[in-house]
């Protein structure tokens, strides 16, 4: 399955919804570059940037331009992603690529 969804009204992104448990995005902002594992559909891991530097459980509630309307479930190039950890609400920069990682498995092979 390609995990890479081209939505003319979304552009270049990932629906986590439409992700198998345990698949990991390697998700690159300005800023920083994050390791997002999904749980299960927007329930995540993540890790990556100076406010996880542990796999840390938490929910991406989607993607904004920043003020504007949230695209629920989706990590979106261009856009800020939003996540919420516990009680906190935390966005990231701009997102400027997204792939998934291998399994550890198939590089063994």
């Amino acid at each position: 399955m390609n995990i890479f969804l081209e939505l003319r009204q979304r552009g270049a992104g990932v629906e986590l919804n439409q992700l198998q448990p345990l698949t990991t995005l390697l998700v690159w902002t300005w800023n920083s570059l994050y390791r997002v594992i999904v749980s299960n559909g927007s329930d995540v891991f993540v890790q990556g940037g100076a406010l996880f530097p542990d796999p840390t459980p938490a929910h991406v509630e989607g993607a904004s331009a920043g003020g504007g309307p949230l695209m629920t479930g989706w990590i979106g190039v261009g856009l800020l992603v939003e996540l919420r950890v516990g009680a906190k609400r935390i966005l990231t920069s701009p997102v400027v690529a997204i792939a998934a990682e291998e399994p550890v498995a198939s590089r063994l092979h």
